[in-house]
């Protein structure tokens, strides 16, 4: 009971946390249609793993800035949303379904995603703007860490790149397209909190790996209606895909491995047992049974 009380804490907080930074947004001068796409794109929420990382870093470490960890999570919540956004747009995987929804540019069009997807992303430093303006010494490197993880170099943008390249190193795919964001949240819940980031990141950067790898075989081996989205994109574009390199078995091997390493890796901190709790509570939804039986049976 107390965990799914403390569940239910944190997606409040999350979900008020978006929708106040959606509310300043989309005032009387913001497109109407703009509007309306943009709410689409963050409501409803998937599992919001990302922010409640960050959330349970900063809780671990005794949250001693709430509101600048909870726009730190937003902020992070933010960018993923804008990664989701404009991989659905038909110049990448031209998704039909999210979140099984309609995508952003089934319902809404082309032009309208690429301007939410854009926008998503602007707001994710506004919303660390505006909380950091009362810590002033801590906001520089929230911003850097959030633009790190979203930019060209080892980021979202990079991890978007790496899918036209006609040769991809799969690790370095897979850091940049979702460790990237997962590391940048563990690190922005130590920053808020004003403890050094590297080892809360490390942690974050295997969950994340881990993460990447679960997607892989869920694209390869999982049911549309599982998922809320469309399955065996990477093999009808092309794309880099752990299941399809390394074979079922071992993609599942090498995901419970760097699950493992990532709950080791762990820094000791006061309330570091509800942060295994949730690092534990992913792990068991990146793969379930049903997942893991196909992937056994090749």
């Amino acid at each position: 009971m107390e965990k799914l009380l403390n569940l239910m804490g944190e997606s409040t907080r999350i979900e008020r946390a978006l929708e106040a930074v959606l509310a300043e947004a989309v005032g009387p001068d913001c497109p109407p249609r703009l509007a309306a796409a943009l709410r689409h794109a963050l409501f409803p929420g998937g599992a919001r793993i990302r922010p409640r990382l960050c959330l349970g870093v900063a809780e671990a470490l005794g949250e001693p800035r709430p509101a600048l960890s909870l726009a730190a999570a937003a902020a992070v919540e933010l960018l993923h949303c804008a990664s989701l956004v404009h991989d659905d747009l038909p110049c990448f995987d031209d998704a039909p379904l999210r979140r099984g929804q309609p995508s952003v540019q089934r319902a809404f069009g082309e032009p309208t995603a690429v301007l939410v997807g854009d926008g998503l992303i602007v707001l994710a430093f506004e919303a660390v703007g505006r909380a950091g303006a009362a810590h002033p010494e801590l906001t520089p490197p929230l911003l850097r860490v959030l633009a790190e993880a979203a930019g060209p170099a080892r980021g979202l943008i990079a991890g978007q790149a790496w899918e036209s390249e006609p040769e991809v190193d799969l690790e370095r795919y897979h850091r940049a397209k979702s460790a990237a964001l997962f590391e940048a949240a563990t690190a922005a819940g130590a920053l808020a909190s004003g403890a050094p980031p590297a080892p809360w990141a490390a942690a974050g950067r295997l969950l994340g790996q881990a993460y990447q790898l679960a997607d892989d075989l869920a694209d390869a081996l999982g049911e549309e209606g599982d998922l809320g989205k469309a399955v065996g994109r990477d093999a009808a574009l092309g794309r880099p895909n752990a299941c399809t390199r390394l074979g079922p078995a071992e993609a599942l091997r090498r995901l419970d491995g760097l699950i493992a390493q990532a709950l080791a890796s762990l820094p000791e901190a006061g309330h570091r047992a509800g942060l295994e709790r949730t690092f534990r509570e992913f792990a068991e939804r990146l793969c379930p049974p049903a997942l893991r039986a196909r992937c056994a049976a090749g």
